[in-house]
């Protein structure tokens, strides 16, 4: 039988796996944090996820969740350094990303990918006992059939576009004054199965600023996802005091900072695979040790996904802060 010494790491190994049983056990160890990655285990959504987790011995340590849409797909990462290392140089291997990631991780992001700068993100939360409702009469609920007036509002603010399915199947309140939407605010994720969800597309037009309107809307969207679920999430950009202040209000507490960048690869996408091919090429007397190490695969930059936001409106995340 083989033995491990006093402080010896067992080996490690980072595979693809469809297993929701292990990914939701390994999520479950911070829920909060993990909340997207859950939503994306239901059944609705898991066929567009590919899923990753790094092993050692017979125990998780890390997982990788890569949700399928148009570049640069979301990317989720949780677990310990070499292990989240392991999954982003193995498996899961995208040229250009929208990371999520715990801050001290995003060094390990960096050593296979070059990094967009950013502020950091504030995972905030809420649950029945310290929800604070904030009603407004003129909150109204949200359909399929409001999607002209909420992309009209949210092209005011950061460009994003809302397929009706996006409406319909999550939860949206807005305001309006008179015939026009001034204020919305929807839903990131809904994860029945989970009981967690996460708010999101929360904006208010410039001229209706500093009303409440915002808080009032978020207020509404809480309450009806509290209905169902235990737990509910937004994310606030870190250097912005009004919000976090707002959201505070309602009951919301912070429970992380993380860090969600667009990154490109800067690392081989398929490590390992041209050495052989520069043994075999290369000139009989050069030593071999020049060619130990591949020259990265740099992406092509697209104009398309020039900005983080952008990304992430792509698949119905904004990168704008709740």
């Amino acid at each position: 039988m083989a033995s491990i010494a006093a402080g010896q790491r067992l080996p490690l190994v980072a595979r693809a796996t469809a297993d929701r049983a292990l990914l939701r056990a390994f999520l479950e160890r911070d829920r909060i944090f993990a909340a997207y990655a859950l939503a994306d285990l239901d059944d609705r959504e898991f066929s567009r996820t590919r899923c990753a987790v790094a092993m050692a011995g017979d125990d998780p340590i890390a997982v990788g969740v890569e949700y399928a849409g148009p570049t640069p797909q979301p990317l989720f990462v949780m677990g310990r350094d070499d292990g989240v290392h392991a999954i982003l140089r193995d498996v899961l291997r995208p040229r250009l990303a929208f990371v999520a990631a715990a801050s001290p991780t995003l060094p390990v992001v960096a050593s296979l990918y070059k990094v967009d700068p950013g502020p950091a993100m504030i995972r905030m939360t809420v649950d029945r006992d310290t929800f604070r409702p904030y009603p407004m009469p003129e909150v109204v609920r949200l359909h399929a059939s409001d999607v002209t007036d909420l992309n009209r509002l949210y092209q005011l603010g950061f460009a994003a576009w809302l397929p009706a399915g996006a409406v319909e199947e999550g939860i949206y309140f807005g305001i309006r004054m008179g015939d026009r939407l001034v204020a919305a605010a929807g839903t990131h994720v809904v994860s029945r199965d989970g009981r967690i969800s996460a708010v999101g597309n929360v904006l208010t037009h410039d001229s209706f600023r500093n009303r409440g309107f915002a808080k009032a809307v978020t207020a509404a969207v809480t309450a009806e996802l509290l209905g169902f679920c235990d737990d509910v999430v937004l994310n606030v950009r870190s250097d912005n005091p009004p919000a976090i202040a707002a959201y505070a209000g309602l009951g919301y507490r912070e429970h992380c900072r993380f860090e969600e960048r667009l990154v490109r690869r800067t690392a081989p996408v398929w490590p390992g695979f041209m050495e052989p091919l520069r043994r075999l090429f290369a000139p009989r007397s050069a030593a071999p040790a020049q060619f130990a190490q591949a020259h990265p695969i740099i992406p092509a930059h697209n104009a398309n996904t020039a900005n983080a936001s952008t990304a992430a409106d792509a698949v119905g995340r904004p990168a704008e802060e709740s």
